[in-house]
């Protein structure tokens, strides 16, 4: 298991969840992804994405108007 970040700030939807999937896929099961967003659509757009997907949101941390959702990758 490794720990990867992701910067999506500045991005709008639907490029922070289509960043989070392209990342995840260079991943394997069991890898920690941090994405960093900008976006407060990632906040619903994100977790719905990972558990169509299989993958486990493990938290999310909302920094003045930054936000880093930290995501387990699944299968």
């Amino acid at each position: 298991m490794s720990e990867h970040h992701l910067d999506a700030k500045r991005m709008l939807c639907p490029m922070p969840v289509i960043k989070t999937q392209n990342k995840i896929n260079e991943l394997v099961a069991g890898d920690i992804l941090h994405v960093t967003c900008t976006d407060p659509g990632a906040l619903s757009d994100i977790p719905a994405w990972a558990r169509i997907n299989g993958h486990l949101i493990v938290s999310h941390q909302e920094n003045d108007d930054e936000i880093i959702i930290t995501v387990q990758v699944g299968k």
